[in-house]
């Protein structure tokens, strides 16, 4: 198999902050990664590296075989960026806005014409040609907007929340045309909040937290890491009161988190643990609004391994 992207010891720092910590991975041919992480996890910085808008301060990074560094120009060509903020032009055309953007690559005017009905098809959007986008939905633009990166047929295609703020049609659209482009050869890095989409498209989850991969596997590996856990959460009022290692002495208890007011406990799942949990939370004079329980799943796993929800 192909290797698109191979990342060695990559690093990036904002002043005295590093945003990115010495991160490796590779990614292979007609792979969709799915990246996730809580805000402030290094995803956009890294997205913004690999898409040779930034420079690392340390690392290697080849893509498509081209060094990041040496070769950045013969990388612009192959990828294709689909950046969280929209970037089309209101007053003209569907069409013309893709046509411009294709047309940066140099294509003959056949070719050209091809790409531009395929890229709008894609989306769904070939009998919206001939208007203007300022006539268009939130969602609508967003699926104009991934059609103008991806005209070109770049081999390399990265997705920084392309469906933030949309209606569910154009969700589904946006979806089934992902998919329809790894079909069609194409290699995903897909950055998103939405876990129920990193679990419908993705080969391969890079979960990143504090500049650092913390965990890569397929969705049902992750999973399985946490065993036949569950997570309880309880809305606390008055957590001051005990300390969390006297939870992690309870049998059974294999991660304790506080968010604000919400505790998370992941234990195994057994009602001795999670009645010697509540025991101690009351005994304790600790007073708790509602608790609700999840079962294994890569929401779950994701909060075990960061200690956050994904869209804290």
């Amino acid at each position: 198999m192909d290797t698109i992207v191979s990342v060695s010891n990559l690093e990036k720092s904002y002043h005295s902050k590093k945003a990115v910590a010495g991160i490796s991975f590779s990614i292979q041919k007609g792979e969709i990664i799915g990246l996730l992480g809580p805000n402030g996890a290094g995803k956009s910085t890294t997205i913004n590296i690999l898409a040779t808008v930034l420079s690392p301060d340390h690392g290697e990074v080849q893509i498509l075989g081209y060094d990041l560094i040496r070769e950045a120009k013969s990388i612009k060509k192959e990828i294709g960026i689909v950046p969280q903020d929209i970037a089309i032009f209101e007053e003209i055309t569907a069409e013309q806005n893709v046509r411009f953007f294709a047309g940066l690559y140099g294509f003959k005017r056949n070719k050209l014409n091809e790409l531009v009905q395929e890229a709008l098809e894609l989306v769904g959007l070939y009998d919206k040609k001939d208007d203007k986008p300022r006539t268009f939905s939130g969602g609508m633009k967003r699926r104009l907007n991934i059609a103008c990166a991806i005209a070109h047929q770049p081999k390399l295609i990265i997705m920084d929340e392309p469906t933030v703020g949309i209606d569910p049609q154009s969700r589904n659209h946006i979806l089934n045309s992902i998919k329809t482009l790894r079909q069609n050869g194409a290699t995903i890095i897909y950055s998103t909040h939405y876990m129920e989409e990193v679990e419908s498209l993705s080969d391969r989850i890079m979960i990143m937290n504090e500049g650092r991969i913390i965990a890569e596997d397929t969705k049902e590996n992750l999973i399985q890491n946490i065993g036949n856990g569950i997570t309880y959460t309880f809305k606390i009022n008055n957590f001051n009161q005990i300390n969390k290692n006297e939870i992690f002495q309870i049998h059974g208890v294999t991660n304790v988190q506080l968010t604000g007011k919400d505790l998370f406990i992941t234990s195994e799942k057994n009602k001795d643990t999670l009645h010697s949990i509540v025991s101690l939370l009351l005994d304790n004079g600790c007073s708790f609004e509602k608790m609700t329980s999840k079962e294994a799943s890569l929401e779950t796993a994701f909060l075990d391994l960061t200690g956050r929800s994904l869209r804290d």
